[in-house]
């Protein structure tokens, strides 16, 4: 809340329902407490007696109450209920007024400055990365280059030129905001001649033409930590864009896309793939070797009987937790692969198997006979 919205009601101590009566004592009481001629010499007394004139001026009136409730301050900066016949304060000082009274309880910090638009930050600024599933499980540390408006070294960021410096806009007279009238009512707007700044440069920059910043490709070291999976987001403070006229700087977000593996695909910290092996090995067990991301050979034990979509766990072989200790899992699927070319000794084999077979060896293909035999009548 800055000084000049200082609100009338609590100014004169009324509440906002309080009629017209009520209004006049709380003035009355306010009036000899703060009149100058009780407190000779005393400044802030002296502007306490003004802002509570002004604000009595505008309770008492119907019509400026009405449009004060619905407008706030901004029905009666200028143009309207000035020093009339009735000895009323001037309502284009009223932010003055204000400033010296509550300046320091606001952050006003006098002299109407508080209107004045504060230094704009540079624009955040967006880089995509894509990284491998190796890189994302290692890390990596590159070099990016972006293009930036970066702070002007001749003006260092202040705009002006060299030797030259900045003063008050001559338009807004350094509040900057400038007003209109348009009918009963004041707009206020940013000052058109300074942006809002209440300051003007004395001399723009060559370089940069008073902006404080040029376009210039810069190039940073970038650290991918590992662990990073598809949309992490990696923030650079003070990366992006440069503010205008030496305002702060934006950000810089690193978006980290991850390629597909040809072995693996990844689900948050675990690696997932799938691997054929014969039906003998499925049928007698045996030990595969998944080479994994971090360089090493991981055994997975094939237990004897295993069947197709059967998925075995290797604990802590999976990719790192990101910013955090230890690894997820190796998760490998079983796709038993039913031999398409043999030769006549090993249908020779088969056969003498088939003819061995009691039933038992395939349990759940013996069960569903069974079903289909109970449910069509033997």
């Amino acid at each position: 809340m800055s000084a000049t919205e200082v609100d009338f009601y609590e100014l004169l101590g009324v509440s906002r329902d309080a009629d017209g009566a009520a209004v006049k004592s709380a003035y009355r009481k306010m009036a000899m407490k703060y009149h100058p001629d009780r407190n000779p010499g005393d400044a802030e007394a002296e502007a306490r007696f003004k802002a509570c004139s002004a604000a009595y001026e505008v309770l008492k009136d119907p019509q400026k109450r009405a449009a004060y409730d619905r407008y706030g301050h901004d029905a009666f900066q200028q143009g309207m209920g000035g020093g009339g016949a009735g000895g009323g304060a001037d309502f284009s000082d009223l932010g003055d007024i204000f400033e010296t009274i509550f300046g320091s309880a606001f952050g006003g910090g006098g002299g109407g400055g508080a209107g004045r638009a504060r230094p704009r930050r540079g624009a955040d600024l967006r880089y995509d990365m894509q990284v491998s599933l190796e890189e994302a499980f290692h890390g990596k540390d590159t070099e990016i280059t972006v293009e930036v408006a970066a702070t002007c070294d001749t003006c260092e960021g202040t705009g002006a030129e060299p030797g030259t410096g900045k003063r008050r806009c001559d338009l807004c007279h350094g509040h900057g905001k400038v007003r209109a009238q348009q009918g009963l009512f004041v707009i206020e707007r940013p000052c058109p001649n300074c942006s809002g700044r209440g300051e003007v440069l004395e001399k723009a920059c060559s370089d940069c033409r008073g902006e404080g910043r040029v376009d210039q490709e810069q190039t940073l070291d970038i650290q991918i930590p590992p662990g990073v999976d598809n949309g992490t987001r990696i923030r650079l403070s003070g990366k992006g864009e440069a503010g205008p006229m030496g305002a702060p700087a934006g950000d810089l977000y690193i978006f980290v896309h991850v390629k597909e593996h040809k072995l693996f695909q990844r689900e948050g910290t675990a690696l997932f793939t799938r691997v054929p092996v014969s039906f003998t090995v499925a049928a007698l067990g045996d030990t595969i070797d998944i080479p994994g991301l971090d360089g090493e050979t991981h055994a997975i034990e094939i237990p004897a009987g295993i069947q197709s979509g059967k998925q075995l766990r290797k604990r802590g072989a999976g990719m790192p937790v990101l910013q955090g200790r230890g690894r997820g899992d190796m998760v490998v699927e079983v796709m038993v692969e039913t031999p398409t070319k043999l030769s006549g000794r090993q249908k020779e084999i088969l056969r003498e198997f088939r003819e061995t077979e009691t039933g038992e060896e395939c349990p759940e293909s013996r069960g569903f006979i069974d079903k289909l035999k109970t449910a069509f009548g033997g």
